[in-house]
């Protein structure tokens, strides 16, 4: 047996490669599919770049669909581990399935990447050492994005409509929070309910003696919205300001010029003068179609490109503190959208850009970086114990 093994050694160079088995549960059904798919896609683009492999590991990828639903989030992950025996989970997109895992991720200790979920208390009060973030928090790039519609766009009145759910209350309230420390004030706040099928309702409420209306939808939800916006004839009226995903573009290309002049705060946008970005935008057009990825796509992406710095450093996928530790040890400086490195609470430090909605030459939607606000934590400028 030593002799075959040592025989294996000399004649390959290397012991035979071990696989890593991978989760990847999304929402590919409901309200988020067509995000949901986008992740699945810049996943699976990186391990085709990468010969199927982390960190040198062949990898099994196991997907499975959430159906935008926290239980059957759980069922998913329950799955996952003990059918399946996943070495790792990447994945998941709705604030509300990440809140729904975490007890078992922690209890479990299952080594759980979020690379969309941005459900705040995840690396905050809720934080487990079995789970990273690797995308902002729900509030975090509105922390600047409401101290900048005060100082810099001169907005003292606001008022926000958000989605009725975690992610959409916490986004508020970053934004809120900063926007009135810097000297502005919120008169109203709308919720629209998940399964709102009609936005008129919320709209016909808004007040009308507003600087701005700061928006935060989801997935189908968001062209319905801002469409309906402009029918009631506040498009010309009221400028629309929103937080991330109110443009990215997989809803842009389900829009027109309803659209055009929206300003958003985000991490990513396929414009950013990067040239890992140039080559990850032009990789992930010629694999599909021509599309211009959104931040779901990048997101995941950057996910496989930081767990395959990691897989390598480590060579332990059965050990999720040693995965996770080799997580926190790769600083990350060509992730397409930014440089990347994570806070002590597993939550990284992002760039973010202030956007603004145009026409592309080639006559579609495009959000142009018109500013940039680096190194922005999870928490701003409040430390952490508060």
């Amino acid at each position: 047996a030593v002799f075959s093994l040592l025989a294996t050694v000399l004649w390959t160079g290397t012991i035979a490669a071990e696989t890593v088995k991978v989760g990847l549960p999304v929402p590919l059904t409901g309200f988020v599919a067509e995000s949901a798919k986008e992740m699945v896609e810049g996943f699976t683009l990186y391990l085709k770049q990468s010969k199927n492999k982390l960190g040198g590991l062949d990898v099994k990828l196991i997907v499975e669909d959430t159906e935008a639903k926290p239980e059957m989030a759980l069922t998913k992950m329950r799955k996952l581990v003990e059918n399946d025996k996943v070495h790792l989970v990447v994945g998941y997109l709705l604030a509300f399935e990440g809140y729904a895992v975490r007890d078992y991720a922690h209890t479990k200790k299952v080594a759980t990447f979020f690379p969309i979920v941005a459900a705040d208390d995840v690396t905050q009060r809720q934080r487990s050492p079995y789970i990273v973030r690797m995308i902002w928090t729900s509030s975090q790039l509105n922390h600047p994005w409401g101290k900048y519609a005060a100082k810099k766009l001169g907005y003292k009145r606001v008022v926000t409509v958000g989605q009725d759910y975690a992610f959409g209350w916490e986004t508020v309230g970053g934004f809120q929070k900063t926007f009135e420390e810097a000297g502005g004030k919120v008169i109203q706040k709308l919720w629209v309910p998940l399964d709102a099928a009609d936005h008129g309702p919320y709209v016909s409420q808004i007040k009308r003696n507003v600087d701005a209306v700061f928006a935060l939808l989801v997935g189908s939800h968001i062209p319905k919205f801002i469409k309906t916006y402009q029918d009631f004839g506040l498009k010309e009226k009221i400028p629309l300001i929103g937080a991330n995903i109110l443009t990215d573009d997989d809803v842009l290309r389900h829009m027109s010029d309803e659209a055009v002049g929206i300003l958003t705060s985000h991490s990513y946008a396929p414009t950013v003068d990067r040239p890992e970005n140039r080559a990850f935008v032009k990789a992930y057009q010629a694999e599909y179609g021509g599309r211009t990825p959104s931040y779901y796509a990048e997101a995941m992406y950057t996910a496989a490109l930081w767990l395959d710095r990691a897989l390598a450093k480590s060579g332990k996928p059965k050990d999720p503190l040693a995965l996770i530790a080799a997580v926190k040890q790769v600083d990350l400086t060509d992730a397409p959208r930014s440089a990347l490195k994570l806070d002590n609470y597993n939550n990284p430090i992002e760039t973010v850009y202030i956007r603004k909605v145009v026409r592309a030459k080639g006559g579609g939607l495009t959000n142009e970086v018109i500013d940039t606000i680096p190194n922005v934590s999870q928490f701003w400028n409040t430390d952490p114990k508060k």
